[in-house]
């Protein structure tokens, strides 16, 4: 249950700090008093988005913080699976807001997105206001009415699961489908393709190979003279290289006796000799091999104009790239042969999850279905206390004839409060107080089959008065056995049958206005209530007739 709520610089609100106790509490004030501002800031820690306009001005930041007591609740599964500090008996949330925008989300100190705050708050606290009333015409909220009263979250995440596995394979089946009818098109194409590249025999490396050869080819007259003239400086005249260093490496040879290193010296010349001799060698046997061959020439630029119009066709750059195409046709050429099989099978998965998603949704409908008569009576009874003594409810479910993620039904609840009038769809014929009665009803229903801590209720008993207002009040009241009741509330009838009262009171001190709360003692409830009954002019009558609906004895 909510245990305290602290508010620091939000809206019109410096720091506010409360406690709340189990059982019911009623909040009340003056209209234009703040009460929807404390309805702001629990919205923060819920995980709404944050509006740095909700700072209060002058201020660097708000926070909002709350603590629950979460001991009767199983909730650390929750905490382990999203990395948060547990305590057993102890949640606190913490929203802070700056004035640059940013905003941070504790929750016992461990830092956390909204994501996760969402999920967590929605486990300890519902707020109720007149907007959530318009949703009551909502598909998805009268499903999560019918699936909350049936308790049907194991049934619901089994059907989910068999749709999920469903819908992938229908999905991947369509592909299959839609690949092999574009591809058995393109087939004739794609086997053209790749006998162009099996019939230009590519070979990894070539185009490199062949691009230094044209080089070659078309400068081996260049080539050649200038191989022959470099073979006569060296080997190729009286007074060469190699001769002149045979010369020299005789006379080192006759004195490396004689001097220091002389053996080192000559073999380092003989080496160089050596050596030099080879690439003599190797000079002419280019020189000789060397020779303007038209044909080559021709075959070589003709085989590259080739290679470069295969790579811009194929949209590659190199020879590696077109092989790697080549094996890439190939690959969709096998795969064409083998849809037909593959396709089969996939019929075959869809088929079977089709017959599982169908045995899942007949189960999900019916328990749905089993629900219905025990909703519709229970309604009944709440609102015939309500004081609509023909209500008539109706929980029409009807075959959507195909499966959606929620299932296959279409549930409408339809909704009369006159005996001469079927029931019609409640969006359409409620009135207002008629729709906040009915929302309690459900809220009422609820109360003993969901393991919610705490309900607030935010004015949602608008179009009520006199005695209808007091069979309000008792319900909240009577809800209040089993979980924590707030009520923010302009109808005395309903204050007065609170555990503990809260006023929100403005202040003006003419150089800035501000939001209070404080906890009203017994005879403070008294005024607060008669106000309630007289306006602000309080008469002894209207005091009498607070004491007698807070059931005090006269003093």
């Amino acid at each position: 249950m909510l245990k305290s709520l602290y508010i620091s610089n939000y809206a019109l609100i410096e720091e506010l700090d409360i406690e709340f106790n189990s059982g019911f509490s009623v909040i009340t004030g003056e209209t234009g008093a703040g009460k929807s501002i404390i309805i702001g800031a629990l919205s923060l820690v819920m995980g709404q988005r944050a509006d740095t306009k909700a700072i209060k001005q002058g201020a660097d930041k708000c926070v909002v913080e709350v603590e629950f007591d979460i001991s009767a609740y199983n909730l650390k599964q929750f905490f382990e699976k999203n990395e948060l500090d547990f305590a057993q008996n102890q949640c606190i949330i913490r929203r802070e807001i700056n004035t640059a925008g940013k905003s941070r989300a504790f929750v016992n100190d461990t830092p956390t997105s909204l994501n996760v705050l969402r999920d967590l708050t929605a486990h300890l606290i519902d707020i109720h206001s007149q907007h959530e009333n318009l949703e009551l015409g909502n598909d998805v909220y009268q499903r999560d009415l019918i699936d909350n009263f049936a308790q049907n979250q194991a049934v619901i995440e089994k059907y989910k699961i068999a749709f999920e596995n469903w819908k992938n394979k229908t999905t991947e089946l369509q592909k299959f489908k839609n690949l092999a009818s574009k591809q058995n098109s393109e087939l004739e194409y794609l086997k053209f393709q790749f006998q162009q590249l099996v019939e230009f025999q590519l070979v990894e490396g070539e185009q490199e190979e062949l691009e230094q050869e044209l080089e070659t080819l078309n400068h081996a007259e260049e080539i050649k003279t200038e191989l022959l003239h470099a073979n006569n400086l060296l080997i190729n005249n009286d007074l060469t290289v190699i001769s002149q260093l045979k010369e020299t490496l005789n006379s080192i040879n006759r004195i490396k006796t004689y001097i220091a290193d002389g053996e080192n010296l000559h073999e380092r010349l003989d080496s160089v000799y050596i050596e030099l001799k080879d690439i003599a060698q190797e000079i002419n046997t280019l020189e000789e091999k060397v020779e303007f061959n038209p044909a080559r020439l021709e075959y070589v630029e003709n085989r590259l104009s080739a290679l470069y119009g295969l790579q811009k066709k194929f949209n590659a750059a190199t020879v590696g790239e077109l092989i790697e195409k080549r094996e890439e046709i190939d690959n969709q050429l096998i795969a064409i042969e083998n849809f037909d099989e593959a396709i089969l099978t996939l019929e075959k998965a869809v088929a079977e999850n089709f017959n599982i998603l169908k045995q899942n949704g007949n189960l999900l409908t019916d328990s749905r279905v089993n629900v219905c008569k025990s909703i519709e009576n229970t309604l009944i009874s709440e609102l015939i206390e309500l004081g609509i003594v023909h209500a008539q409810v109706k929980i029409q479910i009807t075959d959507l004839q195909e499966f959606t993620e929620n299932g296959a039904d279409n549930i409408n609840i339809l909704f009369s409060a006159n005996k001469n009038h079927a029931p019609q769809p409640v969006g359409q014929v409620a009135s207002g107080g008629e729709i906040s009665r009915l929302m309690l009803a459900i809220k009422s229903l609820l109360a003993n089959k969901i393991e919610l801590p705490t309900i607030i209720f935010d004015e949602i008993d608008t179009g009520v008065s006199g005695d209808i207002a007091d069979r309000v009040g008792r319900i909240m009241e009577r809800m209040s056995h089993t979980m924590q009741v707030i009520a923010i509330t302009h109808l005395p009838q309903i204050a007065a049958r609170g555990k503990q009262h809260f006023r929100v009171f403005k202040t003006d001190d003419n150089q800035r206005v501000a939001t209070k709360i404080e906890k009203l003692s017994p005879e403070n409830r008294v005024t607060e209530i008669a106000q309630m009954l007289s306006g602000s002019t309080i008469s002894s009558a209207a005091v009498e007739n607070a004491k007698a609906l807070l059931n005090l004895r006269i003093f």
